[in-house]
């Protein structure tokens, strides 16, 4: 196989939280709240590794306790129910991210490949107007292993017959890392406050800020193959 500095991008994947929208803090608010119910103090610090570094549910500390699976059932409803309540009051579209977009669109095919349910998606981006840039959107109901998994980004090339060295996505995650180096896709992550301090060893690039990625995109758009 050639190395991906070969190999032209026909295909640019983007993550949703984090990465498009400033939604990160308001889920973890959502699931801090409803654990603190059954007297789980969840930190932000615990969060960040259980949920953004290892990709794990926060309600496995629930299962740890040994509370129920009836229960744990209800909370992450209970929790689903907040945080829509929580995205009704108004998403914050990360800065750079609508001008990256313009620049990008129609020059590659881009698509949104997010753990968020559809609900969630949906309520997220009603009034971003960020839609318009992208050719698809999978979310959590569109595949069956979660990242850290390769599966969501494994079915987004099945669907649209792309091949792995010829994808880039773009995370803010290790666990979206993770799920990119298993599919065999570059990675470039932009940290959030949330992942700064987070491992991205394996990173095709680690950028600073969005308005980066059309100059490390670009370029790659019309190499000779």
């Amino acid at each position: 196989m050639a190395k991906w500095c070969d190999m032209v991008v026909k295909a640019l994947l983007w993550d949703n939280d984090g990465v498009l929208v400033d939604t990160e803090e308001l889920y973890f608010r959502a699931t801090r709240d409803v654990l603190s119910e059954i007297g789980i103090d969840l930190s932000r610090d615990l969060f960040i590794k259980i949920s953004l570094k290892q990709g794990r549910s926060a309600f496995d500390l629930a299962t740890e306790q040994a509370v129920s699976q009836e229960v744990i059932t209800r909370l992450r409803d209970d929790r689903n129910k907040r945080y829509s309540e929580l995205l009704r009051k108004g998403v914050h579209v990360l800065d750079g991210v609508e001008n990256t977009l313009l620049q990008l669109h129609g020059k590659v095919l881009m698509g949104v490949v997010t753990s968020s349910r559809r609900e969630h998606f949906e309520i997220i981006h009603n009034a971003t107007g960020l839609l318009r840039f992208f050719d698809f959107v999978l979310t959590r109901e569109d595949y069956g292993k979660s990242k850290p998994n390769p599966d969501p980004l494994l079915t987004a090339m099945r669907r649209n017959g792309f091949r792995p060295e010829h994808c880039i996505i773009v995370e803010d995650s290790e666990r979206g890392l993770t799920a990119a180096k298993a599919a065999g896709i570059r990675c470039i992550v932009v940290p959030t406050y949330l992942t700064r301090d987070s491992d991205f060893k394996g990173a095709y690039r680690v950028l600073n800020s969005i308005q980066q990625v059309p100059r490390e995109v670009l370029p790659l758009l019309s190499l000779n193959i």
